[in-house]
Formats: C-alpha cells, structure tokens, sequence
C-alpha cells in the first residue's frame, strides 16, 4: 500500500449505503434489519485523491440559469423500439443505464444483441464474467452485424477507462458492475465499497465523454439489485428484468428514468438467436383455455403509457385444513385480503372459511388500481361457479365501502379492448366519461351490489 495511507474498517448498510463505525443488527437510517457489512477502506491522503481511471479533473464554473442551454437532450437510437421507447425515445448520450435482473433472465443476451442490431454504432463491450470466445460465440447465435463491436475482457477499471478513452466508442456495456474494481478502494469486487467506486467512476467518465454507458447488475434472492441503495441512485435510469427463466416471455421494467417517464413496460420473447420484441403483450396474457371455465376475468390496466388486457385466475374452494389459505401471484395479498373483506362486508359473500388462490396471468406483476373489479369478479366468479364471458373485461378501482371508484385514461383502456374485439367493459359510474366508442358497450356500476345485479343476473 502506499505510504501514508492507511486502512480502517467500517460498516455500511447494503440497502441504503449509510456508514457507520460499529455493527448493528438495523440500520437506522432505512430501518432494514442484517443489512450492516464489514469492510475495509484506504484513509489518509492517497485514499482523498482521485482515482485516475477518472480522467483529468475540468474546471467547472457556475452558470446563471439563462445561460444554460434547455434544448432537449440529443439521444441515440438503438434500432430497438421497445427499448428506445423504454428509454423514452433512445439513450441519452452520457447516461448512465442499470438493468438488473435474476440470472439468465437474459441481461448479457439484450446487452449484447443492442450493439449487434446497431452496425452504425461503435461498441465496447467489457465482459468481467466471460471471455471474449464465450461472448464471439453468443453473439455468433444472435446474429447481426458485428463489425464495429469490440469486447474487452477486463475487471480492472485503471485499464479500462484509458482504452475505452483511446477507442472512444459511441456506446459503451459493462457486464457486470459486480465484477469491476478499483485500486483505489481496498477491498473485494461486489463490496459495497467497490461498487460504489466503480459506479463513480464509471458516472464520472459518462458525463465527461458524452458516451452512454450500460451496466448490468446482479439482483438478491429479494429481487432487488445487489449492492448499496445508492448505486440506484448515482445511474440515470434503472431497467429490470422480470418473469419467470422457465418462461419465453420477459418483461423489460422502467422503475428509475431521468429522462423520461418510469413505470414503462417492454416485453420480449427469448428464442434461439436472442430477444424478440412484442408489440402487442396483450395478445400473450390473454386466455389459453376453452370458453366455459369459471375463476377467470380479464383486466384493462395501464403500465405507464401502454394500455394492455390479461388474464385475472382465481380458486376458491373450501378450507381443507380448518384456517383458510390466501395465496396471490403476482399481486399483493394484503389488497386481496382487503377485496375480501369488502365482498364479506358489503355484499354478503362467506369467504372467510374458504381457501382462496389468484394468479396473474403471463407472470405479470401487478400494482394498478384498475385491477381490482377484474380480481372481485374472477374470485365471485370462482365461488358460485359462474363462468364470465370472454368478450367482457373489467377496469376500475374498489373501495372500502364497496363503491366502485374511477381510474385515470379509461378512454385508451376502452379504445384498446375495442380494438382486440371485446364486446363489454365495465367501469365506475362515479366520473365516468361521456364517450362512446364502436363495437364496445360501456358498462357503468357504481358499487359491488350493482356489480352482481348486472353481471351474474
């Protein structure tokens, strides 16, 4: 180690990235319990100086507010449109990009396949996991145009920023941030420490160069991305993969975006030369069943900006064991177990000694509102053994006193069930639009009760 720098250990939580000088069983700064590790860090003069992986500092002034220029930020196009639409029309130049998700979710497989699909680019793609023959072998499956593409089989950031400096690419793949480290920072790769480093460093060169950087990122068994909190919060935009490895289909989720809207959703196909965009994700939640099975409802939600329908499944049997399961895929069971005891209470249904099971169709994870009438009406559906109508759907929030209450752009969710040819739709009374749209009749119900009248009449 150099002279006059000197080592101590501190304690960070992984959740929030807060220090301390001692262990803790919970951190309290974010209140989460065995979230506080050990780790050694450089102090003294040479740990205060800047890492030269960094570049050479620039002298910053301020400016006043009317001289700084509010033209919207120049983007590239990947010739994706899914993910330039995630991105919010393309990835701005000097961005910092996230994308977690669980293994072989299909990370390194979009990371790669942008680059391959974008010959008009020049890349480099550093790998920490893979050699470089692993990676010529993936992209060899994938196709595409490889001809501007370099891979850099590297974990050392003080080599890579001179050569990413010395190739000066347009776009730049960090595969994976765990793997990255710093001398700067005495301890292991994937520590908080480094991490947080890496991230810096990684910031720092981004803004400076006007090169878009993506880094892929580990998620733990809780589903959030390995590392402090605060790698979250030094990127610009967070993606994460989700649904099931056993599954074809993957959902890409925008959860953080500087630049554009969050709560955006892209969905892909995994087939054998790569991803697959789907442009219409309605097409693969809806039923895959015959007519006549009763427990199903289809939900109007909106993910962001896009309107799509799904399938809602719900079973309702008696319990077996004496205390009554509640089970929920894909949705939270504390709302379940709320739109039960709405139903108990306000409508007269008996469902508190009786097992009940719901499931997302498509492993969708959802957290709109609009989809509680969808889940009200699968699990009624289930308990009287009463089969809903495929070309009926549902888009409303329920309250706790049993009303029906409206969701916002209930025009587009009723435009998009017209045009995948649903008959019905039924949605809140309270503030319901005057609109009426071609081959769709608009269902309005005001509460639970009147629900049931007109539904199971």
């Amino acid at each position: 180690m150099a002279t006059g720098v000197k080592s101590k250990s501190v304690w960070f939580c992984t959740s929030c990235g807060n220090e301390y000088s001692k262990w803790m069983g919970r951190c309290p700064a974010c209140g989460e319990w065995n979230t506080i590790v050990e780790q050694t860090v450089a102090t003294g003069k040479a740990s205060a100086r800047r890492s030269s992986a960094a570049g050479p500092a620039v002298e910053r002034v301020p400016k006043h507010l009317s001289e700084i220029n509010s033209a919207a930020e120049h983007r590239i196009s990947l010739n994706n449109p899914e993910v330039d639409r995630l991105l919010g029309g393309g990835v701005v130049e000097g961005s910092l990009v996230l994308i977690g998700g669980e293994p072989g979710i299909g990370k390194s497989t979009l990371s790669l396949q942008l680059p391959l699909h974008c010959p008009n680019l020049k890349t480099l793609y550093v790998t920490g996991e893979e050699s470089a023959r692993q990676v010529k072998m993936r992209a060899d499956r994938l196709g595409g145009s490889a001809s501007d593409c370099y891979i850099f089989s590297e974990t050392l950031m003080e080599n890579i920023i001179p050569k990413a400096r010395e190739l000066n690419p347009d776009f730049m793949v960090i595969d994976s941030v765990q793997t990255m480290y710093t001398e700067t920072a005495d301890s292991a790769p994937g520590s908080v420490t480094q991490i947080r480093e890496v991230a810096s460093i990684l910031l720092h060169f981004a803004k400076e160069t006007g090169i878009p950087v993506f880094l892929i990122g580990h998620i733990t068994k809780d589903g959030y991305i390995a590392g402090p909190k605060i790698l979250e919060h030094i990127v610009d935009v967070v993606l994460q993969f989700e649904g099931e490895t056993r599954s074809a289909y993957r959902m890409l989720r925008s959860i953080k975006n500087r630049f554009g809207s969050t709560s955006e959703l892209a969905v892909f196909e995994m087939t054998s030369t790569g991803l697959r965009d789907v442009a219409n994700p309605s097409e693969l939640l809806m039923p895959m069943h015959e007519e006549g099975l009763s427990g199903t409802a289809i939900s109007v939600i909106l993910d962001g900006t896009r309107p799509f329908l799904f399938e809602v499944q719900a079973l309702v049997s008696s319990a077996a064991y004496g205390t009554p399961q509640r089970s929920t895929t894909g949705f939270d069971v504390r709302r379940l177990n709320m739109l039960l005891a709405v139903l108990e209470k306000r409508a007269g249904f008996k469902l508190s000694q009786k097992d009940v099971f719901l499931n997302m169709a498509g492993g969708l994870r959802v957290t709109d509102p609009a989809c509680d009438l969808a889940v009200v009406v699968a699990v009624l559906s289930s308990n009287i053994d009463y089969s809903i109508p495929f070309n009926v759907c549902f888009a409303a929030e329920v309250g706790l006193s049993g009303e029906i209450r409206p969701v916002g752009q209930v025009e587009r969710r009723i435009a998009e069930a017209a045009r995948l040819g649903f008959k019905k739709v039924y949605i809140s009374s309270f503030g319901a639009p005057d609109v009426a749209v071609k081959g769709i009749e608009i269902v309005k119900v005001a509460d639970i009760p009147a629900l049931v009248r007109a539904l199971f009449r």
